[in-house]
């Protein structure tokens, strides 16, 4: 389909956002550090999720220079529950870098903005318009929603040539005024969010473009957007351990590369292991254990995986410094929430022992 001139969308859109738009921390105060932080956190996240993790990370790491010194440890702590952790060693990555590049502050420029770590064209596209305003589209789900309905572009927007080809045609739109730049792409994602949902059909009675919405005239708004089915997720089966000596567990820290790579875990092996075959691979192991109890089972959605695990309990004689050749740590369940970040798939077992006490089993 051939570029198309969105430009009549711009007054009606800008109108509707300034009397609609939700008031979101972030927006409160649009720096270029304020605006880039909540770009990656709302990566594969809700906005009310988001929320209460930034004001947390912001408290934390003020600026730009406290986000390039903060201890690995501490971050991947206030990062802890919102999943995609590279996005987390990314920002501290481009933190520094700005550092040494750039005298402290993100530069204004989209192509300086496309260079840094974990910034794409669409949060480069964010920033530049939002913080700096400068006339570059960001281009994510919601707006290729928006301008595939608009148009009636049945095109599919997993294709980069989609993305491009909507990308150039609000690039030739957007306006030169600073802040109709920065309102008309958060426009433009405040429509996608809460008028032109994807799921149980669009809001179309309160859009302010409906009457030009080519998708909507054509009764074609449950066919677009246009994409390429995913992939079934692989299932894969996992047994976990909450190794316990007294009032303290084991953890271990995942290997450099892979998922979930850096992070804390409990014990765990792939497969499911019933109570006789998980009492003798511990003890092959050199888990000298009194008695295992089941734990509950639960299941965690990856993008491309499903994790459904079998846990159980397992009340160690003693508390072995090393497991499986890599190095345990013990700590108690009150140091597991304050100082450990654990990934979210762990998140049932963590309340699973808030719940245990060893000596009522």
């Amino acid at each position: 389909m051939q570029q198309i001139d969105l430009s009549p969308i711009i007054e009606p859109l800008l109108a509707w956002y300034e009397q609609n738009h939700r008031p979101l921390p972030w927006r409160d105060s649009p720096t270029p550090y304020h605006v880039w932080l909540s770009e990656i956190m709302l990566q594969q996240t809700r906005i009310e999720a988001v929320i209460p993790y930034y004001e947390r990370f912001l408290s934390a790491c003020p600026t730009v220079e406290a986000l390039a010194c903060v201890d690995d440890e501490q971050l991947m702590k206030l990062w802890e529950g919102l999943g995609y952790y590279s996005r987390a060693r990314n920002l501290k990555k481009a933190a520094q870098r700005i550092m040494e590049q750039h005298k402290g502050e993100l530069p204004a420029s989209y192509e300086a903005l496309l260079a840094l770590p974990g910034i794409g064209p669409y949060t480069a596209g964010a920033i530049s318009s939002i913080a700096f305003g400068l006339p570059e589209p960001a281009v994510d789900g919601n707006v290729l929603r928006v301008v595939t309905r608009l148009t009636a572009d049945e095109s599919d927007i997993m294709k980069d040539t989609t993305k491009r080809r909507v990308t150039a045609s609000l690039r030739a739109m957007y306006p030169q005024a600073m802040n109709k730049a920065a309102n008309l792409t958060q426009a433009l994602m405040e429509l996608g969010e809460q008028v032109c949902i994807p799921n149980g059909g669009p809001h179309c009675e309160s859009c302010p473009l409906g009457a030009t919405c080519m998708a909507r005239a054509r009764n074609l708004t449950d066919r677009i957007p246009v994409r390429t089915p995913k992939k079934e997720r692989a299932i894969q089966p996992r047994t976990i351990f909450l190794l316990m000596h007294g009032d303290k567990v084991a953890l271990r820290k995942r290997g450099d590369k892979g998922l979930l790579s850096g992070l804390w875990e409990f014990i765990g092996r792939e497969g499911w292991c019933e109570l006789p075959e998980a009492q003798a691979w511990l003890k092959e192991q050199g888990a000298h254990s009194s008695r295992l109890i089941a734990a509950p089972d639960a299941t965690h959605i990856f993008t491309h995986i499903e994790w459904r695990m079998k846990g159980y309990f397992v009340l160690c004689d003693d508390a072995p410094s090393e497991l499986l050749g890599q190095t345990l740590v013990w700590v108690t369940r009150k140091e597991l929430h304050d100082m450990y970040a654990l990934p979210t798939a762990f998140r049932a077992y963590v309340r699973a022992l808030d719940d245990f006490s060893p000596r009522e089993a």
